[in-house]
Protein backbone atom coordinates (compact mmCIF):
# COMPACT_ATOMS: atom_id res chain seq x y z
CA UNK A 1 0.00 0.00 0.00
CA UNK A 2 1.46 2.71 -0.65
CA UNK A 3 1.47 6.15 1.19
CA UNK A 4 0.56 9.39 -0.25
CA UNK A 5 3.23 12.28 0.07
CA UNK A 6 2.10 15.60 0.84
CA UNK A 7 2.96 18.70 -0.36
CA UNK A 8 4.15 19.87 2.68
CA UNK A 9 6.49 16.76 3.16
CA UNK A 10 7.79 17.02 -0.05
CA UNK A 11 8.72 21.25 0.42
CA UNK A 12 10.32 20.08 3.38
CA UNK A 13 12.50 17.25 2.17
CA UNK A 14 14.07 19.54 -0.54
CA UNK A 15 14.53 22.13 2.33
CA UNK A 16 16.62 19.48 4.10
CA UNK A 17 18.32 18.37 1.10
CA UNK A 18 19.64 21.86 0.24
CA UNK A 19 20.70 22.49 3.92
CA UNK A 20 22.56 19.65 3.82
CA UNK A 21 24.54 20.62 0.68
CA UNK A 22 24.48 24.38 1.68
CA UNK A 23 26.39 23.15 4.79
CA UNK A 24 28.49 20.97 3.30
CA UNK A 25 29.37 23.40 0.68
CA UNK A 26 29.60 26.16 2.84
CA UNK A 27 31.54 24.42 6.16
CA UNK A 28 35.13 25.27 5.70
CA UNK A 29 37.76 24.08 8.15
CA UNK A 30 40.91 25.78 8.37
CA UNK A 31 44.00 24.26 9.79
CA UNK A 32 46.79 25.80 11.77
CA UNK A 33 48.99 28.10 9.86
CA UNK A 34 46.52 28.33 6.76
CA UNK A 35 44.28 31.02 5.14
CA UNK A 36 42.02 31.24 2.56
CA UNK A 37 41.15 34.00 0.48
CA UNK A 38 37.47 34.04 0.09
CA UNK A 39 35.58 36.27 -3.10
CA UNK A 40 31.83 37.39 -3.20
CA UNK A 41 30.37 37.78 -6.84
CA UNK A 42 34.21 37.92 -7.99
CA UNK A 43 35.96 40.66 -5.42
CA UNK A 44 37.49 40.11 -2.25
CA UNK A 45 35.65 39.91 0.82
CA UNK A 46 37.53 38.73 3.34
CA UNK A 47 40.51 36.35 4.83
CA UNK A 48 39.68 33.20 6.62
CA UNK A 49 41.65 32.48 9.51
CA UNK A 50 42.02 28.85 11.20
CA UNK A 51 38.98 27.23 12.35
CA UNK A 52 35.89 26.60 11.58
CA UNK A 53 34.69 28.51 8.75
CA UNK A 54 31.28 29.54 6.57
CA UNK A 55 30.65 30.91 3.50
CA UNK A 56 27.69 31.37 0.65
CA UNK A 57 28.02 28.34 -1.58
CA UNK A 58 28.22 29.58 -5.10
CA UNK A 59 27.76 33.59 -4.07
CA UNK A 60 31.33 33.11 -2.12
CA UNK A 61 34.42 31.37 -3.91
CA UNK A 62 37.77 30.69 -2.02
CA UNK A 63 40.82 32.16 -4.26
CA UNK A 64 43.31 29.59 -5.55
CA UNK A 65 46.86 30.86 -5.47
CA UNK A 66 49.64 29.15 -7.83
CA UNK A 67 52.46 28.00 -6.26
CA UNK A 68 55.70 26.72 -8.57
CA UNK A 69 57.59 24.01 -6.75
CA UNK A 70 60.72 21.93 -7.72
CA UNK A 71 61.36 18.69 -6.94
CA UNK A 72 64.91 16.93 -7.57
CA UNK A 73 64.86 13.87 -9.44
CA UNK A 74 68.54 12.47 -9.66
CA UNK A 75 70.55 15.89 -10.96
CA UNK A 76 67.63 17.17 -12.72
CA UNK A 77 64.82 19.31 -10.83
CA UNK A 78 61.27 19.38 -12.17
CA UNK A 79 59.26 22.54 -11.98
CA UNK A 80 55.58 21.65 -10.20
CA UNK A 81 52.96 24.33 -10.84
CA UNK A 82 49.62 24.04 -8.89
CA UNK A 83 46.50 25.90 -7.52
CA UNK A 84 45.83 25.79 -4.07
CA UNK A 85 43.14 27.83 -2.59
CA UNK A 86 44.90 27.36 1.16
CA UNK A 87 47.31 29.57 1.33
CA UNK A 88 50.73 28.28 3.87
CA UNK A 89 51.53 30.85 5.95
CA UNK A 90 54.49 28.96 7.11
CA UNK A 91 58.40 29.56 6.34
CA UNK A 92 59.16 27.72 2.54
CA UNK A 93 62.03 26.61 0.90
CA UNK A 94 62.23 26.95 -2.62
CA UNK A 95 65.35 24.93 -4.00
CA UNK A 96 65.45 26.21 -7.42
CA UNK A 97 68.24 24.61 -10.06
CA UNK A 98 71.68 25.95 -10.60
CA UNK A 99 72.11 29.50 -12.40
CA UNK A 100 75.27 30.45 -14.48
CA UNK A 101 77.04 33.45 -13.17
CA UNK A 102 80.05 35.51 -14.65
CA UNK A 103 82.21 37.22 -11.98
CA UNK A 104 84.39 40.29 -12.62
CA UNK A 105 87.19 38.01 -13.67
CA UNK A 106 85.64 37.00 -16.39
CA UNK A 107 84.62 33.13 -14.64
CA UNK A 108 81.72 31.16 -15.48
CA UNK A 109 80.66 29.38 -12.44
CA UNK A 110 77.10 27.72 -11.47
CA UNK A 111 75.94 29.02 -8.28
CA UNK A 112 72.52 26.51 -6.80
CA UNK A 113 70.91 28.97 -4.53
CA UNK A 114 68.07 27.98 -1.64
CA UNK A 115 65.51 30.77 -0.66
CA UNK A 116 63.60 30.65 2.48
CA UNK A 117 60.45 32.97 2.31
CA UNK A 118 56.94 32.98 3.93
CA UNK A 119 53.20 34.85 2.80
CA UNK A 120 52.73 37.77 5.43
CA UNK A 121 49.37 39.33 3.88
CA UNK A 122 48.18 36.54 1.91
CA UNK A 123 45.74 39.31 -0.29
CA UNK A 124 48.53 40.54 -1.75
CA UNK A 125 50.05 37.14 -2.37
CA UNK A 126 47.02 36.85 -4.59
CA UNK A 127 46.00 39.75 -5.89
CA UNK A 128 49.20 41.69 -6.44
CA UNK A 129 51.11 39.43 -8.67
CA UNK A 130 50.08 36.47 -11.34
CA UNK A 131 52.33 33.91 -9.66
CA UNK A 132 53.89 34.78 -6.54
CA UNK A 133 56.33 31.95 -5.99
CA UNK A 134 57.61 32.33 -9.64
CA UNK A 135 57.95 36.22 -9.30
CA UNK A 136 60.25 35.56 -6.06
CA UNK A 137 62.64 32.86 -7.74
CA UNK A 138 63.16 35.42 -11.12
CA UNK A 139 63.87 37.64 -8.38
CA UNK A 140 66.35 35.78 -6.56
CA UNK A 141 68.58 34.70 -9.87
CA UNK A 142 68.34 38.19 -10.97
CA UNK A 143 69.54 39.66 -7.63
CA UNK A 144 71.77 36.77 -7.68
CA UNK A 145 73.48 37.46 -10.93
CA UNK A 146 73.71 41.04 -10.03
CA UNK A 147 75.51 40.31 -6.47
CA UNK A 148 77.64 37.95 -7.64
CA UNK A 149 78.48 39.98 -11.12
CA UNK A 150 80.32 42.44 -8.90
CA UNK A 151 82.51 39.90 -7.13
CA UNK A 152 85.82 38.19 -8.13
CA UNK A 153 85.77 34.26 -8.27
CA UNK A 154 88.77 34.57 -4.87
CA UNK A 155 86.17 37.06 -3.48
CA UNK A 156 83.21 34.87 -3.57
CA UNK A 157 84.40 32.04 -2.04
CA UNK A 158 85.45 34.39 0.68
CA UNK A 159 82.41 35.75 1.14
CA UNK A 160 79.12 33.53 1.22
CA UNK A 161 77.85 35.36 4.39
CA UNK A 162 78.18 38.64 2.29
CA UNK A 163 76.37 37.40 -0.46
CA UNK A 164 73.70 35.83 0.77
CA UNK A 165 72.61 39.18 3.44
CA UNK A 166 73.17 41.58 -0.05
CA UNK A 167 70.74 39.07 -2.00
CA UNK A 168 67.97 38.98 1.14
CA UNK A 169 68.67 43.33 1.20
CA UNK A 170 67.86 43.02 -2.26
CA UNK A 171 65.15 41.53 -2.41
CA UNK A 172 62.73 42.59 0.92
CA UNK A 173 61.43 45.81 -0.91
CA UNK A 174 60.14 43.81 -4.11
CA UNK A 175 58.74 40.97 -2.30
CA UNK A 176 57.34 43.49 0.01
CA UNK A 177 54.94 44.60 -2.18
CA UNK A 178 53.66 40.79 -2.67
CA UNK A 179 53.12 40.36 0.76
CA UNK A 180 56.11 38.02 1.18
CA UNK A 181 58.72 38.01 3.18
CA UNK A 182 62.49 36.78 2.64
CA UNK A 183 63.65 35.35 5.57
CA UNK A 184 66.98 34.26 3.88
CA UNK A 185 68.57 33.11 1.12
CA UNK A 186 71.56 30.62 1.29
CA UNK A 187 74.33 29.88 -1.57
CA UNK A 188 74.35 26.14 -1.65
CA UNK A 189 77.43 24.94 -4.47
CA UNK A 190 79.47 26.95 -6.58
CA UNK A 191 80.00 25.37 -9.66
CA UNK A 192 84.20 26.20 -11.86
CA UNK A 193 84.85 24.88 -14.72
CA UNK A 194 87.46 22.15 -14.45
CA UNK A 195 90.49 24.01 -16.14
CA UNK A 196 89.61 26.82 -13.37
CA UNK A 197 89.69 24.23 -10.32
CA UNK A 198 92.69 23.00 -11.87
CA UNK A 199 93.95 26.60 -11.66
CA UNK A 200 93.15 27.14 -8.58
CA UNK A 201 94.50 23.85 -7.04
CA UNK A 202 97.87 24.84 -8.31
CA UNK A 203 97.67 28.05 -6.50
CA UNK A 204 96.76 26.87 -3.45
CA UNK A 205 99.57 24.44 -3.57
CA UNK A 206 102.39 27.49 -4.65
CA UNK A 207 100.50 29.45 -1.68
CA UNK A 208 101.11 26.58 0.65
CA UNK A 209 104.47 25.98 -0.21
CA UNK A 210 105.20 29.74 -0.43
CA UNK A 211 104.54 29.48 3.37
CA UNK A 212 106.74 26.65 4.42
CA UNK A 213 109.11 28.51 2.83
CA UNK A 214 108.51 31.59 4.58
CA UNK A 215 108.13 30.00 8.05
CA UNK A 216 111.27 27.96 7.64
CA UNK A 217 113.16 31.39 6.41
CA UNK A 218 111.63 33.17 9.40
CA UNK A 219 112.82 30.04 12.08
CA UNK A 220 116.75 30.40 10.16
CA UNK A 221 116.43 34.19 10.51
CA UNK A 222 115.28 33.98 14.38
CA UNK A 223 118.25 31.26 14.88
CA UNK A 224 120.25 33.72 13.17
CA UNK A 225 119.96 36.39 15.65
CA UNK A 226 119.91 34.33 18.69
CA UNK A 227 123.54 32.69 17.73
CA UNK A 228 125.08 36.13 16.43
CA UNK A 229 123.29 37.77 20.27
CA UNK A 230 124.73 34.61 21.67
CA UNK A 231 128.31 35.34 20.34
CA UNK A 232 128.02 39.33 20.81
CA UNK A 233 127.27 38.85 24.34
CA UNK A 234 130.36 36.08 24.34
CA UNK A 235 132.32 38.62 23.15
CA UNK A 236 131.50 41.35 25.11
CA UNK A 237 131.92 38.94 28.43
CA UNK A 238 135.65 37.67 26.96
CA UNK A 239 136.58 41.35 26.17
CA UNK A 240 135.42 42.27 29.76
CA UNK A 241 137.43 39.23 31.25
CA UNK A 242 140.75 40.14 28.97
CA UNK A 243 140.16 43.31 30.38
CA UNK A 244 139.80 43.09 34.15
CA UNK A 245 142.65 40.48 33.95
CA UNK A 246 144.66 43.02 32.08
CA UNK A 247 143.72 45.39 35.05
CA UNK A 248 144.54 43.15 37.49
CA UNK A 249 148.48 41.98 35.96
CA UNK A 250 149.30 45.71 35.16
CA UNK A 251 148.25 46.78 39.30
CA UNK A 252 150.17 43.75 40.53
CA UNK A 253 153.06 44.45 37.95
CA UNK A 254 152.50 48.61 39.23
CA UNK A 255 153.19 46.74 42.54
CA UNK A 256 156.13 44.86 42.04
CA UNK A 257 158.09 48.27 40.73
CA UNK A 258 157.21 49.87 43.67
CA UNK A 259 158.22 46.99 46.19
CA UNK A 260 161.64 47.36 43.98
CA UNK A 261 162.02 50.54 44.00
CA UNK A 262 161.32 51.10 47.79
CA UNK A 263 163.71 48.28 47.72
CA UNK A 264 166.74 49.55 46.27
CA UNK A 265 165.33 53.40 46.32
CA UNK A 266 163.51 55.51 43.62
CA UNK A 267 166.62 57.43 42.05
CA UNK A 268 166.03 57.44 38.22
CA UNK A 269 169.10 55.61 37.55
CA UNK A 270 167.44 52.64 39.44
CA UNK A 271 164.34 53.57 38.03
CA UNK A 272 165.49 52.37 34.06
CA UNK A 273 167.51 49.49 35.86
CA UNK A 274 164.55 47.86 36.41
CA UNK A 275 162.37 49.12 33.48
CA UNK A 276 165.12 47.43 31.47
CA UNK A 277 164.80 44.40 33.38
CA UNK A 278 160.99 44.32 32.91
CA UNK A 279 161.12 45.22 29.00
CA UNK A 280 163.79 42.31 28.77
CA UNK A 281 161.31 39.52 30.39
CA UNK A 282 158.63 40.71 28.00
CA UNK A 283 160.93 40.16 25.18
CA UNK A 284 162.17 36.68 26.38
CA UNK A 285 158.05 35.67 26.48
CA UNK A 286 158.18 36.94 22.80
CA UNK A 287 161.20 35.02 21.55
CA UNK A 288 159.36 31.55 21.80
CA UNK A 289 156.56 32.64 19.25
CA UNK A 290 159.07 34.68 17.24
CA UNK A 291 160.77 31.37 16.78
CA UNK A 292 157.96 29.18 15.64
CA UNK A 293 157.87 30.81 12.04
CA UNK A 294 161.23 30.40 11.04
CA UNK A 295 164.43 29.06 11.99
CA UNK A 296 166.25 32.44 12.46
CA UNK A 297 165.27 35.05 14.56
CA UNK A 298 166.39 38.80 14.42
CA UNK A 299 166.54 40.43 17.54
CA UNK A 300 166.67 44.27 17.84
CA UNK A 301 169.52 46.32 19.13
CA UNK A 302 167.63 47.76 22.03
CA UNK A 303 166.54 44.12 22.63
CA UNK A 304 169.87 42.89 23.07
CA UNK A 305 171.13 45.86 25.38
CA UNK A 306 168.08 45.34 27.63
CA UNK A 307 169.06 41.13 28.16
CA UNK A 308 172.42 42.67 29.00
CA UNK A 309 171.04 44.97 31.52
CA UNK A 310 168.96 41.83 32.82
CA UNK A 311 171.69 39.38 33.07
CA UNK A 312 174.22 42.55 35.18
CA UNK A 313 171.36 42.66 36.81
CA UNK A 314 171.06 39.48 38.22
CA UNK A 315 174.75 38.81 39.00
CA UNK A 316 174.68 41.70 41.06
CA UNK A 317 171.06 41.80 42.78
CA UNK A 318 169.20 38.78 41.63
CA UNK A 319 165.35 39.79 40.22
CA UNK A 320 163.81 42.23 41.61
CA UNK A 321 161.30 39.87 43.11
CA UNK A 322 164.44 38.31 44.91
CA UNK A 323 165.96 41.77 45.77
CA UNK A 324 162.26 42.75 47.39
CA UNK A 325 162.12 39.49 49.17
CA UNK A 326 165.64 39.73 50.82
CA UNK A 327 165.13 43.56 51.58
CA UNK A 328 162.29 42.14 53.71
CA UNK A 329 164.29 39.34 55.43
CA UNK A 330 166.90 41.71 55.85
CA UNK A 331 165.48 44.73 57.32
CA UNK A 332 166.23 48.13 57.00
CA UNK A 333 169.91 47.62 58.23
CA UNK A 334 170.96 46.58 54.49
CA UNK A 335 169.10 49.37 52.85
CA UNK A 336 172.44 51.37 51.64
CA UNK A 337 174.35 48.01 50.60
CA UNK A 338 171.85 46.81 48.66
CA UNK A 339 170.77 50.49 46.94
CA UNK A 340 174.58 50.66 46.34
CA UNK A 341 175.36 47.09 44.86
CA UNK A 342 172.24 47.53 42.10
CA UNK A 343 173.26 51.57 41.20
CA UNK A 344 176.52 50.18 40.84
CA UNK A 345 175.83 47.10 38.89
CA UNK A 346 173.62 49.41 36.50
CA UNK A 347 176.37 52.27 35.99
CA UNK A 348 179.12 49.28 35.12
CA UNK A 349 176.28 47.87 32.62
CA UNK A 350 175.65 51.42 30.85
Amino acid sequence: MDLPISPGLLISLIIVVIAVLIISKGLIIIRQSEVMVVERLGSFHRVLESGINIIIPFIEQPRAITMLRYRKMGEEYTAITSDETRIDRRETVMDFPGQPVVTTDNVTVRINGALYYQIIDPKRAVYEVENMSQAVEVLAKTTLRSVVGKMELDKLFESRAEVNNEIQAAMEEPASKWGVKISRVEVQDIAMPEEVETAMRLQMAAERKRRATVTEAEGEKSAAIAMAQGQRESSILNAQGDKESAILRAQGEQESIKLVLSAIGDSEENKRTVVGYLLGQSYIKVLPNMAKDGERVFVPYESSALLGSMGMFREMAGSPEDTVANHLKRGNGSDNNLRSGIVGGAAGGN
